[in-house]
């Protein structure tokens, strides 16, 4: 038999229902196990010495004041790592991914793990000290001297690229690390000679940062008996951390264990190897006991990887009726000092053409390298930018050139029938119902009352605006994927599992997987995960990857307990295995009363290990409405649906919970957030939450969401993903409803964040 069929499911709290969260009892009790959660006897305590300025040389380290202290064991820097034959992470910026635009870097910026000549940005490390107690930690920190020579810092991509630009890296002729050409450039030109309308878009999409609930932290420990390290750490895949540190120790991956409990949080800021976790083994190695390092909230946001900051110049010609005819034009990112991810860049010209059908498109892609923290990927990596840029650039056309924004979009949606449709870019997507999905976030959101409405806010004395954006998703990751099933006779189904979760509910709707299949109850199953000793492979939670690798390979699994369940059975019951079936958790010989429970037949055990590279396609489409006091320029959010389609939804509870995140998320950049350096000097000037604005539940109104469930042709069980619909679309969206409710004063286009003051501004430059 094969579990691996997407028919409906049957069984009790199975594939399809909205399950309650089984995991929430225990952490809303305080029963979680996050990093910071985790001592050991005897541990010291490290605090990092970080630099002030965004671009320096290193001259010279005084560790004596520092050392003299009573209580600190060690003041490590950059020349003490290199002697100790420490290496940069291995970072892989690229994706191996076939399915995905190749890029070709030109420069790859190391990441060391201490910087020993230069600092790069604010925040980098250039010493660690390690103390007794945290306190003491943080006290000598402030008694190191580093001897500082500030060089000139480039800060935005514009500057860092310009001819006679301070070079970041002198290894690197220029600070460009990327450039690209993707698609067919002279396609392109010829469509757009022919075309009877044209409209650009110039535009900045601000860079912004994870802000996880919780900190990072990591505690090492080195066990010279058996020459092994223990990390336990906050990340996204302790696979990767586990080969990521050992390469930085410049030991074999089998000498690293990396054990992570629970995640407060993650969307692609953790999933990189971060400094710190390799620097507490290295020092633990180096002074024999515990090093353990927590992150204050400062030091986060100077540190944790940021995302977005994208510059794009992009144009899209159209015939007179209104049909696509081409897109091209050039996306900059800003890279950040460190080459740590080029996939939102690779990910964001895939599918820069959206779901529509466009024939032929040239973008080309750059990445630049500059003083500030590497940017990486991050909730959608690179697809909210796109999205933004192609929704927009359809609402000026429709404004424009007098088309109605509705039907101009369904007039260039390909229909369910012509599935599978090869963008521009030669990504296949394989199935879906575009128009039906906009056509029913259309109705959820009753567009067409919507002028009613307008006049309604006018009266209150507020402008009213609505807006449309769809979107598609492009998800691949890591491509191999383990499980382990192990049925226990006490009753119990350990499963182990190379992803991890960071609280998208793994330990509830992986579960319902075998509730499915091998119809035992919820409380029986226990998902195994964050332990490379346990689940030594995997690839870990990144790119929607989690559930769609999860129920492949839960699904092979299954399938080899079952057959051993038979082979027992058969044995036991004295039948051919060919009369055993299984039916409803029972081992039954065909035609008789004759059966034996699951546990019955225990321990059984199956494993199934696969490499999945084809990607998945999530689509969907999203419609906000906004009102502006027209005196203040403030931006109140008042509807907002979203209809996203993911194939098949294992918990429907589960996916809605994710796209109210993933829609705050979205509208919290379009509206308010902003990592915001100053040009001149680096210094990032958004570093707390007295600047940096977070949407909080009363800055926003109750989500209207629903899921469609078109199966996916590409995946055995026809899932694709779920998950990051309600980020990708919402910038779209957001920015559309503004500016259809400033039409009126001769708005065209608004940057984002769309503040009060930028907002207001707008409406001053057209009085």
């Amino acid at each position: 038999m094969s579990f691996l069929q997407p028919a409906p499911g049957v069984a009790r709290d199975g594939i399809g229902k909205p399950v309650p969260r089984k995991e929430d009892d225990r952490l809303l009790r305080g029963e979680g196990r996050f990093a910071d959660d985790v001592s050991m006897p005897g541990q010291a305590w490290a605090c990092i010495v970080r630099s002030p300025h965004a671009h320096a040389r290193i001259l010279a380290i005084d560790t004596s004041d520092a050392l003299a202290l009573p209580g600190v064991l060690a003041v490590l820097t950059g020349a003490d790592a290199l002697a100790d034959g420490l290496r940069p992470i291995p970072c892989t910026p690229i994706s191996a991914n076939p399915h995905e635009v190749k890029i070709t870097p030109i420069f790859l910026a190391p990441y060391p793990l201490i910087s020993a000549d230069r600092a790069r940005y604010v925040g980098q490390a250039v010493a660690m000290v390690v103390a007794e107690t945290q306190a003491l930690a943080k006290d000598a920190a402030e008694l190191v001297a580093v001897d500082f020579e500030p060089l000139t810092a480039v800060v935005t991509a514009e500057d860092a690229n310009a001819d006679a630009a301070q070079r970041v890296w002198d290894e690197c002729a220029s600070n460009l690390s990327v450039d690209c050409d993707t698609g067919d450039a002279s396609g392109a030109a010829a469509a757009f000679t022919r075309a009877t309308h044209v409209v650009h878009l110039d535009t900045q999409l601000n860079r912004v940062t994870g802000v996880p609930m919780e900190p990072r932290a990591a505690l090492g420990s080195f066990d010279a008996a058996s020459g092994r390290y223990t990390i336990h750490c906050s990340s996204g895949g302790v696979q990767r951390h586990r080969n990521d540190i050992a390469g930085a120790l410049g030991v074999a991956p089998e000498a690293v264990r990396v054990v992570t409990g629970d995640l407060g949080g993650n969307y692609g800021t953790r999933n990189n190897l971060y400094p710190e976790y390799a620097l507490v083994a290295w020092a633990s190695r180096r002074l024999g006991r515990p090093v353990k390092w927590t992150c204050e909230r400062s030091e986060a946001f100077l540190t944790d990887e940021h995302a977005r900051s994208l510059g794009s110049r992009i144009e899209l010609a159209l015939d007179a009726e209104g049909n696509f005819l081409a897109l091209r034009g050039v996306n900059t990112t800003n890279a950040g000092a460190l080459a740590v991810s080029f996939i939102p860049l690779a990910k964001g010209i895939g599918t820069s053409t959206s779901l529509y059908r466009i024939p032929v498109a040239a973008i080309r892609g750059r990445a630049v390298i500059t003083n500030t923290s590497p940017t990486t990927s991050y909730r959608a990596a690179g697809r909210p930018e796109v999205m933004y840029i192609i929704e927009r650039l359809i609402d000026i056309a429709a404004r424009r050139h007098g088309f109605d924004r509705i039907a101009l979009r369904e007039r260039n949606l390909p229909a369910r029938e012509s599935m599978p449709y090869r963008n521009a870019f030669g990504l296949v997507y394989d199935s879906g119902d575009y128009p039906g999905v906009q056509r029913r976030a259309l109705a959820l959101a009753d567009w067409a009352g919507f002028e009613a409405r307008r006049v309604g806010a006018r009266a209150r004395g507020r402008l009213r605006g609505i807006g449309l954006g769809n979107y598609i998703e492009l998800n691949t990751g890591v491509p191999q994927e383990r499980a382990e099933i192990h049925v226990l006779p006490e009753g119990k189904v350990d499963v182990v599992i190379g992803t991890l979760s960071a609280g998208q509910g793994h330990e509830t709707s992986f579960a319902q997987l075998l509730i499915e299949w091998l119809h035992v109850d919820l409380s029986q199953v226990r998902i195994l995960t964050g332990d490379s000793d346990v689940s030594r492979s995997g690839g870990g939670s990144h790119s929607g990857r989690s559930m769609r690798m999860a129920a492949v390979v839960m699904a092979g699994a299954a399938d080899r307990v079952v057959a051993q369940g038979i082979e027992r059975a058969a044995e036991r019951l004295e039948a051919a295995t060919a009369d055993i079936e299984f039916v409803h958790g029972r081992f039954k010989v065909k035609g008789t009363d004759r059966s034996l429970g699951l546990f019955e037949l225990g321990p059984l055990s199956g494993s199934h290990d696969e490499t999945t590279p084809l990607p998945s396609y999530p689509y969907g489409c999203t419609v906000c409405e906004v009102e502006i006091d027209t005196e203040t320029g403030e931006v109140e959010v008042v509807r907002h649906t979203n209809v996203d389609d993911c194939g098949r939804a294992v918990n429907p509870l589960i996916l809605h919970g994710q796209t109210h995140g993933g829609i705050a998320a979205g509208i919290g950049q379009a509206l308010w957030e902003d990592c915001h350096y100053d040009r001149s000097s680096g210094q990032l000037l958004s570093g707390s939450f007295m600047d940096y604005t977070l949407p909080r539940a009363s800055m926003l109104p109750f989500f209207t969401t629903d899921i469609s469930e078109v199966p996916s042709t590409t995946h055995p069980l026809g899932m694709r993903g779920g998950g990051e619909g309600g980020t990708t679309p919402a910038l779209a969206a957001v920015a559309n409803a503004i500016v259809d409710a400033l039409a009126e004063f001769g708005v065209e286009h608004i940057e984002l964040p769309a503040t009060p003051e930028r907002v207001w501004r707008a409406i001053q430059g057209t009085r």
